[in-house]
């Protein structure tokens, strides 16, 4: 299968096809037949942002408001989420370091700083990190360090909780400074608002 087949597969549903067995279609967004895999991008995207809001607040509220722990609701913007891994070293906070930061660095934020969010100022910006952490490391993290991968916003949320996982890198290697071939792996879900 060349690439031109996989940028226009040789089959595309109706409209109605997918009104009836997507419900998330958008006709506004695909106006003509989008292919299957611009549907379930959508999907995955919709659900996404659906239920981590809910997640964090441990039920289904929908509104788009997040409580930030002094009491202060946060108007939610986004959610970006990412993963780090630590293969050689066992060190969790370089982990979860890389988790945020794989969470942050595709993404631009000019709305803030142009002033499109009207009445809203760039320093009125709020952060909300979670990370997934394996248990017996949860100890170990410097979450100082980790909220310096932040370069801006004010973080006024940061939770750990059971997440992430130690598996095998499948070599131990003592001059990278392995004391055993345990890969550590940390979840990021950061949520911008104001």
């Amino acid at each position: 299968m060349g690439s031109s087949s996989i940028l226009n597969p040789p089959f595309s549903y109706s409209p109605a096809f997918l009104r009836k067995n997507y419900s998330y279609w958008n006709p506004l967004l695909h106006p003509t037949d989008p292919s299957p895999f611009q549907s379930h991008r959508i999907s995955c995207q919709i659900k996404a942002a659906a239920a981590i809001p809910a997640a964090m607040e441990g039920e289904r509220s929908g509104s788009s408001t997040v409580d930030c722990g002094d009491n202060t609701p946060m108007k939610l913007l986004f959610v970006e989420m990412g993963v780090g891994y630590d293969q050689h070293g066992q060190d969790i906070t370089a982990a979860a370091m890389r988790a945020c930061r794989d969470a942050i660095t595709s993404n631009s934020i000019p709305a803030f700083r142009r002033g499109s969010i009207p009445g809203v100022t760039f320093e009125q910006m709020k952060l909300q990190i979670k990370l997934g952490v394996p248990q017996p490391l949860q100890q170990s993290l410097d979450i100082e360090r980790v909220k310096f991968v932040f370069p801006y916003g004010k973080i006024v949320k940061f939770e750990v909780v059971d997440g992430g996982l130690i598996c095998s890198s499948g070599v131990h290697v003592e001059e990278m400074g392995d004391k055993n071939d345990d890969c550590y792996i940390v979840n990021a879900a950061v949520y911008v608002g104001y």
